[in-house]
């Protein structure tokens, strides 16, 4: 005896709802965080007056190599482990940073030498590759600014990562405690994952003289005191 089909429609359960709708807002959230991180950002030296409503802006540090002359000296001073109280401005760490550096170009060949051959074979490249950082410091506030390219799918974008917030203690070491993190104009503070990834990609992965390092761990206190950081020496 053959048996008969059912062919009434399914209803879904209570699970398979649940199930759409958490991946629908997932998705929702995934594709709305891409877009904000690949929103262009407006670079300025300032705020405008009149702020653009939805406009994401990434104010620039200052580097003026006149007013951060000093900034070589208190580095060695620093190094060195002199005591008393350090007066860092934007304009120091900026100057000591420097722009980014072109890639060294290679070593032309002495007469009668051939030149060496090419690599054949290219470094992977990176999906995530940061530049230079830029520091500015306000009222209070420090702020770190990366610009970032992105590479995927053979193509590249550029965005800028900005983190703002001060510097806590952390054990026996102060370390920087962002209190907002921009990517593009997505605010990744409010996604934990995606935060803990960008502060380990671009904050505590940055490299840090050998003898800045060692000094560190002797700070007394640091302080952000209007528009400079306050490091005491003991």
């Amino acid at each position: 005896m053959s048996k008969k089909i059912d062919l009434t429609p399914h209803a879904p359960g209570w699970g398979e709802v649940i199930l759409g709708a958490a991946l629908s807002v997932a998705l929702g959230a995934t594709l709305g965080a891409l877009g904000l991180v690949f929103k262009p950002t407006v670079t300025v030296r300032e705020l405008p007056k009149e702020p653009v409503a939805g406009v994401t802006y990434f104010i620039e540090g200052s580097r003026d190599t006149n007013k951060g002359k000093q900034a070589a000296a208190k580095r060695k001073a620093f190094a060195q482990g002199a005591t008393g109280v350090f007066s860092i401005t934007e304009d120091d760490l900026n100057t000591l940073i420097g722009p980014a550096k072109p890639a060294a170009a290679p070593a032309k060949p002495k007469p009668g030498e051939k030149a060496a051959p090419a690599p054949t074979v290219a470094a992977p490249e990176e999906f995530l590759t940061a530049g230079t950082p830029n520091f500015r410091i306000r009222a209070g506030v420090v702020q770190i600014g990366f610009p970032v390219t992105i590479s995927a799918l053979g193509a590249q974008f550029s965005v800028v990562v900005q983190a703002q917030g001060t510097f806590v203690k952390n054990g026996n070491t102060f370390g920087f405690e962002p209190d907002s993190l921009l990517v593009g104009s997505c605010p990744v503070q409010r996604l934990p994952y995606a935060s803990t990834y960008v502060r380990k990609k671009f904050l505590a992965s940055q490299t840090v003289a050998e003898d800045i390092a060692a000094a560190w761990p002797k700070l007394a206190s640091i302080t952000v005191d209007g528009n400079a950081l306050k490091l005491t020496m003991p």
